[in-house]
């Protein structure tokens, strides 16, 4: 029987949450042990443009859209490494939403899903990247995916939105996909300095409890400037990504994955 990829969703209805920092450096870490494909499901392009250090623009015309309208990734991958692959997003991804319920003709939930059965076979993970939205992007994301990791940063608004996303993944897991799993909470720290994103950290360990991960991302410089210098060729690399390592790891006993040394 050939192994299908696992295909692993970040979001939260939240910008600022490090969704893209988190998906690329994931899918970085990930693709020195395995096959990856990370997805750029957000318009703004800034997963393609870590990961390539190019203008999202260069992409125009071979991006997610353009796999998602033909139902086939092949023909749209780019790659960055000869593990780590890409299918980029520009601007115009934006129009997902007109193009789905003005043209497409069947389950407008699932189009992702039949998209990446074209290649499930062809990788060991699937990243996906979502837009700080519930629209149908992210809907279409977490109806394609295997797990979902539920991204918060240490604010009230984040907190306020958490809630809401959980319920949005237990509705596809009732309603679309009931494959759906919710790999966990991934916490971030935005100052260690502040009182209030300390206690916002430690209310949601006392809400989720285990469905939270126990590594905490803690923002540094290295990490703040990965998106100036990328993540290859990058003397910052051991520092930006400590804590990502670590999570990784959870990451994937969570997945079910034998972890290598």
């Amino acid at each position: 029987m050939t192994k299908k990829a696992k295909v692993i969703s970040f979001g939260i209805q939240k910008g600022g949450s490090s969704k893209t920092t988190t998906s690329g450096v994931v899918s970085y870490l990930l693709s020195q042990n395995y096959r990856v494909l990370a997805i750029d499901m957000d318009s703004q392009g800034n997963l393609t443009e870590l990961l390539t250090q190019r203008d999202i623009y260069d992409f125009h015309g071979k991006t997610i859209l353009e796999a998602l309208q033909k139902r086939d990734a092949n023909g749209y991958i780019y790659q960055v490494t000869d593990n780590l692959h890409l299918i980029g997003a520009e601007d115009h991804l934006a129009t997902f939403s007109r193009w789905l319920y003005g043209n497409y003709r069947g389950n407008q939930a699932l189009v992702m899903s039949d998209m990446l059965d074209t290649v499930r076979d062809k990788y060991d993970y699937i990243i996906i990247d979502t837009p700080p939205a519930l629209g149908d992007q992210t809907m279409n994301a977490l109806s394609a995916s295997d797990y979902v990791v539920a991204m918060f940063e240490a604010s009230k608004f984040c907190y306020s939105a958490l809630g809401r996303f959980l319920e949005s993944c237990v509705h596809v897991q009732t309603q679309v996909n009931p494959d759906l799993k919710i790999a966990g909470i991934l916490r971030g720290l935005i100052d260690a300095r502040r009182t209030d994103n300390k206690a916002l950290i430690d209310l949601v360990q006392q809400e989720y409890g285990d469905l939270c991960f126990k590594t905490i991302l803690i923002r540094n410089a290295a990490a703040g400037r990965l998106s100036i210098n990328g993540l290859f060729d990058n003397n910052e690399m051991n520092a930006a990504t400590r804590h990502y390592k670590l999570f990784v790891k959870e990451l994937l006993e969570r997945v079910g994955e034998t972890v290598q040394a």
